[in-house]
């Protein structure tokens, strides 16, 4: 058996999230200060600029994580690899190359508490059954998900989008039923979400961060012409085309 104390129950915390396996918390000051950075760290706080962490219980569900994510652990709490074999190893070695993410992603097993490192980024926790069970992330995204949810490359539907519309050519897919917990530059506050049912979405930059793998995601002219992608200042955009949804940030990052 095992007690924690001063962690949520502290007041300079707050819990700003909870679902599934997955707690978001928020340092609300940093009291670690020192007469040279207290100007500093006064006006970030302010600004929200605060250092956040994710508390995961084992007991609910396996946690698959981002390499170097975890901080500390307490109870039982078992760590494997997630490898199942040569070929496994291989599949995400590669999947791992062309999405920019982790090519091992530890799980975490048992019925103890994992605590994340804490980021000063914004943490987002995401029910993949409001997303028809699949999604589809924009690089460097991903955090944490129940080891449940499985993994995939998502390739575009052309070239182009590699080239000129500002995204990689890979993305990374995650589809099944559970919690996924993302590491977003933009506050959940901010984020806007477009539910398109046979209708298309025109983006002029990278500004999604996540959308429904049910879409057709390509990059296209603004136009019908190159002289009228010319005239309206636009050039080649980001379309998404079909039913699902898209999450956009207002700045890109």
């Amino acid at each position: 058996m095992y007690q924690i104390s001063n962690f949520t129950d502290n007041d300079d915390v707050k819990v700003l999230d909870s679902l599934g396996p997955f707690t978001v918390i928020e340092y609300q000051r940093d009291l670690s200060v020192t007469p040279g950075n207290a100007q500093m760290a006064y006006f970030s706080s302010v600004m929200n600029v605060r250092k956040r962490q994710v508390i995961c219980d084992l007991s609910k569900a396996q946690i698959t994580l981002q390499a170097g994510a975890m901080q500390w652990t307490v109870g039982n709490v078992n760590a494997t690899t997630g490898i199942k074999g040569v070929g496994d190893l291989f599949g995400k070695a590669v999947r791992g190359k062309v999405t920019g993410e982790s090519a091992i992603k530890p799980e975490y097993t048992g019925d103890g508490t994992l605590v994340l490192e804490p980021t000063y980024r914004h943490i987002i926790l995401v029910d993949l059954a409001d997303w028809n069970n699949s999604i589809v992330l924009d690089d460097g995204l991903f955090l944490a998900c129940d080891s449940n949810l499985k993994h995939k490359t998502v390739m575009r539907s052309n070239l182009s989008s590699a080239v000129a519309g500002g995204e990689g050519l890979f993305n990374l897919g995650i589809s099944g039923n559970g919690v996924l917990c993302l590491e977003s530059y933009c506050p959940k506050e901010e984020l806007i979400e477009i539910t398109l049912q046979d209708d298309v979405l025109k983006v002029d930059g990278n500004f999604a961060i996540a959308w429904s793998s049910t879409l057709n995601f390509t990059v296209e002219r603004s136009g019908k012409s190159l002289i009228g992608s010319a005239a309206s200042g636009e050039g080649l955009v980001n379309v998404y085309r079909g039913t699902g949804k898209v999450l956009l940030a207002p700045i890109s990052k």
